[in-house]
């Protein structure tokens, strides 16, 4: 696809954060954006995006498979994640569109690293097979209290009529503080593709510096994109 200006655009952009944290809502108002700019996107999210994955996901968030052992688990997202990659991320980026994705690899560590405990070279490892090395050109990380995201996934799910929690929504608070300093770990350590925004500020302001990051990037792209 070409953007506006005559140039390729292929860009892949993840949002992580913990639960509740508003990744659907952004990525929701991120292609609603991109759209009106005439710019082809997708929305995918992972677990899941392609049939297989899909059905992974079920086995994951399942909250009668509270017997999972931690490198089962791993395991799992990261087979789901081979599919996902293959099936759908790599098709639509060669197309020269611009994939939005609800968590990637960096959910992996946080997850099953930090909140686990799964050595993490091994996570990073599995990481880059089931990615095929890819890496998001930007990755925005909404952050939140742990305690205020999981409220708000409460309150969501009543709102939907779903008074059942999935399987890590119904883990201890020490797993989410945990998983949270993993998603911060991560972004000093590659601060230059992980964009920490805090979501305290109201769904507006998150947006705006979303849009603001965002543009910057498609303008960088269309410099060194294809006439």
């Amino acid at each position: 696809m070409k953007h506006e200006a005559g140039f390729l655009l292929s860009l892949f952009i993840t949002f992580e954060g913990v639960e509740g944290s508003g990744k659907t809502t952004q990525i929701q108002r991120l292609k609603k954006y991109l759209t009106r700019k005439g710019i082809s996107c997708k929305i995918t999210r992972e677990p899941g995006g392609c049939p297989i994955s899909e059905k992974v996901r079920k086995i994951l968030l399942d909250p009668d498979h509270r017997g999972m052992v931690p490198l089962s688990e791993l395991f799992l997202y990261e087979a789901a994640r081979a599919q996902h990659v293959e099936e759908v991320i790599i098709p639509f980026l060669k197309k020269g569109g611009m994939v939005l994705c609800d968590r990637f690899s960096d959910a992996s560590i946080a997850y099953q690293g930090h909140g686990r405990g799964v050595d993490l070279a091994w996570v990073e490892r599995l990481n880059r097979l089931s990615s095929q090395s890819i890496k998001p050109d930007i990755t925005f990380l909404l952050d939140c209290p742990s305690t205020v995201g999981l409220k708000r996934a409460l309150r969501r799910n009543q709102a939907a009529g779903n008074e059942r929690q999935d399987r890590f929504e119904r883990e201890k608070i020490d797993f989410h503080h945990r998983v949270r300093r993993g998603y911060l770990s991560l972004a000093k350590r590659e601060p230059r593709r992980v964009k920490v925004i805090d979501t305290r500020q109201g769904e507006e302001k998150v947006f705006e510096k979303i849009r603001k990051i965002v543009d910057e990037l498609i303008v960088r792209s269309s410099e060194f994109g294809v006439p």
